[in-house]
């Protein structure tokens, strides 16, 4: 069975690049944000709860979510999200279970940007998180999104600091454009397939 390996970091902190990375050097990534994606459009267990809830037009005529509308409850109301969160992260949770029993790689990487927020870091073998200082991920977003700063300041501040999180990781990659990334990555790679270990 592949080792499962956690990594998350606030918005704008690179994990996603640094994902990226690690599919280039062979280990099989799963993208919870996606799968949570696209498991809202095709999962019937998510999209019958979703229709009670908030009426059969929270599907578009084309089958999809309306993600303004559905947005627009959720983030406005800490009960709703929490709802939402708690139909849509059991079934991520088993999607992750039937991919992770598939690989037949020596470790599994599962990407998740609420991994300790939703409690999926219990799952995980070893957890990563990536951070960065904020003013850089503020620019990242902003230039990436085209986002203004304050929204990405408020998105930022609705996630958990790092320092909160930072007790419950394993590792801490540091990306601030200083320190070099690839020998961090291929470090990992080597301790976890030779070792079965992260340190």
């Amino acid at each position: 069975m592949a080792l499962k390996i956690g990594i998350t970091g606030g918005i704008g902190s690179g994990k996603s690049m640094i994902c990226q990375v690690f599919k280039l050097i062979g280990a099989p990534v799963f993208e919870a944000d996606v799968w949570a994606k696209e498991l809202v459009n095709s999962h019937e267990k998510i999209k019958s709860g979703l229709i009670d809830w908030y009426g059969s037009d929270i599907y578009t005529q084309n089958g999809t979510i309306d993600r303004k509308k559905l947005a627009g409850i959720i983030f406005t109301n800490e009960e709703e999200l929490q709802k939402v969160n708690n139909l849509i992260h059991p079934v991520v949770r088993e999607e992750f279970q039937y991919w992770a029993e598939k690989q037949t790689s020596p470790y599994v990487i599962h990407e998740a940007a609420i991994l300790f927020e939703s409690g999926f870091y219990k799952m995980m073998d070893y957890t990563i998180l990536v951070t960065a200082p904020e003013e850089m991920r503020i620019q990242r977003v902003s230039s990436r999104d085209g986002s203004d700063e304050q929204a990405v300041k408020e998105r930022i501040q609705k996630q958990w600091d790092d320092d909160k999180k930072r007790p419950l990781a394993t590792l801490e990659i540091i990306n601030d454009n200083k320190t070099l990334i690839i020998p961090q990555i291929i470090k990992i790679d080597k301790q976890l397939k030779e070792h079965g270990k992260i340190w």
